[in-house]
């Protein structure tokens, strides 16, 4: 699979504990920062869902 670089945008503050609990497991601590994950289909669910907050590139 072909890498993904996702970088948190928006702020999770006033979000759901699940929007929270699925960035800190992408690994997101603070906003601006970004991470790089190989794009299988567990870590594009997750994007999915907080997809609003994240921004998507191919790396």
């Amino acid at each position: 699979m072909s890498k993904v670089k996702i970088t948190l945008v928006k702020s999770p503050i006033d979000k759901t504990k699940r929007q929270k609990d699925t960035l800190k497991a992408l690994g997101f601590r603070k906003v601006n920062q970004t991470v790089e994950h190989e794009g299988n289909p567990q870590i594009m669910g997750m994007v999915r869902v907080v997809q609003h907050l994240v921004q998507v590139e191919n790396a």
